[in-house]
């Protein structure tokens, strides 16, 4: 695998894992179905995605060679790029027109 192609199945994976908690209504996408799953839920599974994006970023990584070291800026700029790539989800779960229920 080139180092292009790793690039890009992270940021792949990455727009997927940050959406997510909003496309779903389990808890961890596993658990039991829960109504109206709370937004603290959410954050919390958003962050959950958010460390295991950075986990198979590093395995791929590693797998093309050296790890590089990081430090408080990269994370600081994946929390922004992650919180960034959930906004999809965040508008078509919380802002988007709902159907109404009294009809």
């Amino acid at each position: 695998m080139t180092s292009t192609t790793a690039v890009w199945l992270v940021l792949v994976l990455a727009l997927l894992a940050a959406n997510l908690p909003f496309m779903n209504e389990r808890l961890l996408l596993l658990g039991p179905k829960r109504a109206p799953k709370p937004f603290a839920w959410r954050l919390a599974e958003l962050g959950l995605c958010g460390a295991l994006t950075l986990a198979a970023g590093s395995m791929l990584e590693s797998s093309l060679g050296q790890i590089a070291p990081q430090r408080w800026e990269f994370y600081a700029a994946f929390v922004c790029l992650f919180v960034t790539l959930a906004f999809p989800g965040f508008i078509w779960r919380y802002l988007r027109k709902q159907p109404r229920a009294d009809v």
